[in-house]
């Protein structure tokens, strides 16, 4: 383990240079378009993302700088799929911000190294690795949120972000601190074999994973750390939203079960209480708080952080009793969701995309009216995306939230039972208001009888996105194995 390791970093590294070679090949584009950086920066999406599924494949781990940093099946898989999410966002992103003036060599360069940070986050073996990754994304949004600087509202949000941000980075590395006093070490696998053999302070260690939690469900935005949600996502520029609200979504996921999983699973008990408290809150508050929207990108604001909520009962219900059996069927589920939660919003942000670029914000729900009549299609792929974020059958949702409660359900445990019973309620109150986004598209007359017009490679991917969605909920076996065998691996090292 004591050695560099080049070879496990590679992909990390070529994001490096090519996020670098981006920034200076902008300076000398000419073309408004900014097609050279937009292709180079893709190719360069599709490559690095190409490199982690053929490591994933080997189902290899390798350590590297000495034993900081970690390669795994779970890192390979979760930075796959950031690299999908990064490419179809900026696909979405790009006709929306050439009609604001956001289509700037920043754009890219700033969204490569926020995936470099998620990159880090994702491969990180040491506290002070998930700190830098963690950092590396954050500041790489906060710039992206206040891309149109003569935006009121834009520069409002980043600066919201920015403050809530610090603070939740702020709790976690306190957290991390107080795990580092309480163990002496940093890195994740030496506190683990700590907790294992038994410390002497053990409120010290609990008092530290309070901390963490905390700090956690800040980047999660599970309530009542939500509060950032849905200013954020209603005050940037919806390309940044959607750069907020997919990939580092994974990243947040990969980062809770390096810290509670690889490193604190013997406190489980302490911190699944807490998770549980996080998810039922999220739940409650994310579905009632969303029927009372109007604004669309505030609704599905409020939605994350409900969708949140459910994948957080998956983590929570790892360990039962002290005995972790049913531990790879809990994370895997968990994983399994939120990887089609990230699949539904980029098409759900997408669409807000696609009807924005008249020139106005399509942001509030009376702008989806008479969709139908405008353009059934997309109608369509919209409808799709609503019923996966209700978990309504045959998207992939349905199957997310099945996972989740099958994995609650397998526990025998009461407690839980009541668990997935109050998450399938809670669900069913907030079906109402996908259900509403629906009849809104169909049943509505249109206030805007212009035909949709969209540049092709926006209507393929937004096609091929919704089918992605269906393909995975009739047929989840292929991607749910991916996620379990990216799981069992992991925690098997």
């Amino acid at each position: 383990m004591n050695n560099m390791n080049w070879l496990a970093v590679y992909p990390e590294i070529a994001l490096l240079v090519m996020a670098c070679i981006v920034a200076m090949v902008d300076l000398f584009v000419t073309d408004p378009e900014r097609r050279p950086t937009y292709w180079l920066t893709q190719l360069t999406l599709a490559v690095v993302g190409g490199v982690h599924l053929s490591y994933f494949n080997d189902g290899a781990t390798v350590y590297a700088m000495q034993g900081m940093v970690v390669a795994d099946p779970m890192g390979h898989l979760l930075a796959f799929f950031a690299c999908v999410a990064t490419i179809v966002t900026l696909v979405y992103a790009r006709p929306y911000a050439a009609s604001r003036d956001m289509l700037k060599g920043e754009l890219f360069t700033l969204s490569l190294f926020s995936l470099l940070g998620i990159f880090v986050m994702l491969s990180a073996n040491n506290f002070l690795v998930i700190y830098l990754g963690l950092e590396l994304m954050s500041l790489s949004l906060y710039a992206l949120v206040a891309l149109r600087r003569d935006h009121a509202n834009s520069t409002e949000a980043a600066m919201k972000y920015f403050v809530l941000g610090a603070l939740a980075s702020g709790f976690l590395l306190y957290g991390l601190s107080m795990m580092y006093g309480a163990t002496g070490s940093l890195s994740i696998p030496q506190v683990f074999n700590v907790i294992s053999t038994g410390v002497p302070n053990k409120s010290v260690l609990v008092f530290g994973v309070v901390f963490v939690v905390a700090g956690l469900a800040f980047k999660l935005g599970a309530a009542p750390f939500h509060m950032w949600v849905p200013d954020v996502y209603q005050g940037s520029p919806t390309a940044a939203t959607l750069l907020i609200g997919a990939a580092p979504k994974l990243a947040a996921f990969a980062i809770t079960i390096r810290l509670l999983v690889e490193g604190m699973i013997g406190l489980a008990v302490d911190w699944q209480q807490m998770l549980i408290v996080l998810a039922v809150m999220s739940l409650l508050v994310g579905n009632l708080a969303a029927i009372a929207q109007t604004n669309l990108k505030r609704m599905l604001a409020y939605s994350t952080i409900a969708q949140m909520g459910f994948m957080l009962l998956g983590l929570a219900s790892g360990v039962v009793n002290n005995n972790t059996l049913s531990a790879a069927n809990a994370y895997s589920s968990a994983m399994f969701y939120v990887v089609t939660y990230v699949m539904t919003t980029l098409g759900s942000f997408g669409m807000i995309l696609l009807l924005s670029r008249q020139g106005h914000e399509a942001e509030e729900i009376k702008d989806l009216a008479g969709l139908a009549k405008r353009s059934p299609w997309y109608a369509a792929v919209m409808t799709i995306f609503m019923f996966s974020l209700a978990g309504v059958p045959p998207t992939a949702g349905f199957y997310a939230k099945l996972s989740v409660l099958q994995a609650m359900v397998s526990t025998n445990v009461n407690f839980y039972l009541a668990l997935s019973v109050l998450a399938v309620v809670v669900s069913l109150i907030g079906a109402f208001y996908y259900l509403r986004i629906v009849k809104v598209m169909f049943f509505d007359e249109p206030t805007d009888t212009a035909p949709l017009a969209a540049p092709s490679d926006v209507r393929v991917v937004m096609s091929l996105n919704g089918a992605a969605v269906l393909f995975f909920g009739l047929l989840p076996g292929g991607l749910m194995a991916m996620c379990a065998q990216a799981i069992v691996k992991t925690l098997a090292t």
